[in-house]
């Protein structure tokens, strides 16, 4: 591939084996559950899921919408993977794009935790014992009167309880503020919103979207599905990692 540095594509092309392998693989679902990262509640979690879902983008079911989440984000990563590559090595860079993905699992996990444990503490208090909120939680159903309150909080246990998480976009993120650190006047621009914007306003309000989404439920630029928790920790990541070099002098005559 020309114009690309091999860390970005070594990486592009271990995400297009595993959007592959979760296409054709059991149907989509047995690829899926293997490697996707469920909530560490649910039966389906294992351990290995907190780096595996950094190369997963979505299952059989979901073709379409699929589709435009691997492809943003592989053209997202070579865009800008390639130019943090090229400024900051190889390593360096694998480096800050593994660590955002971590970051952005931190992140998400601590924001479905602080949704989860009131509430399911509520649900106890209320009279619920931990294995019948556990039971709804895999099944969606109870055989039981509830209130309106307590039907809210199961629902929203339910989908917190049964959330997944696949895709790079965490990682990415985190590449994403680290260009922005590293080149603060280069102009970028959202398909959605074709007027160029300086790295370094433009990568905050994204931030600041992804906040306001997670915390409203309005989906500005992309699907109702999207961890957006994930994607601050990501550029979180990121920012913090690139600001200890420079703040450190890891590479002085770049920040000079």
């Amino acid at each position: 591939m020309r114009g690309i540095t091999d860390t970005v594509k070594h990486l592009i092309i271990i995400n297009v084996i595993m959007f592959i392998g979760t296409l054709f693989i059991g149907q989509g679902q047995l690829f899926y559950e293997w490697f996707a990262l469920y909530f560490p509640k649910n039966e389906l979690f294992q351990p290995w899921q907190i780096f595996t879902h950094m190369f997963m983008h979505g299952g059989a079911n979901l073709q379409n919408l699929s589709l435009m989440h691997i492809g943003f984000n592989m053209f997202a990563l070579w865009m800008f993977g390639t130019a943090v590559e090229q400024q900051l090595g190889a390593k360096k860079f694998l480096f800050i794009y593994i660590s955002a993905g971590l970051g952005a699992v931190l992140f998400q996990l601590g924001y479905y935790y602080f949704q989860y444990l009131p509430t399911f503490s509520e649900l106890q208090a209320s009279g619920l014992s931990s294995e019948a909120i556990i039971d709804i939680m895999k099944t969606g159903r109870w055989n039981f009167q509830t209130t309106d309150l307590q039907e809210a909080q199961l629902n929203d246990a339910f989908q917190v309880y049964n959330a997944s998480m696949v895709g790079a976009s965490g990682c990415i993120m985190g590449v994403l503020a680290a260009f922005g650190m590293m080149n603060p006047e280069a102009k970028l621009m959202l398909i959605f919103l074709p007027i160029p914007i300086k790295a370094k306003y433009f990568i905050p309000g994204i931030i600041l979207l992804d906040i306001i989404s997670a915390v409203s439920g309005q989906s500005f630029f992309s699907p109702s599905n999207t961890a957006y928790m994930a994607h601050v920790g990501g550029a979180l990541t990121g920012f913090i990692i690139m600001w200890y070099w420079k703040k450190t002098q890891f590479n002085k005559n770049r920040w000079d």
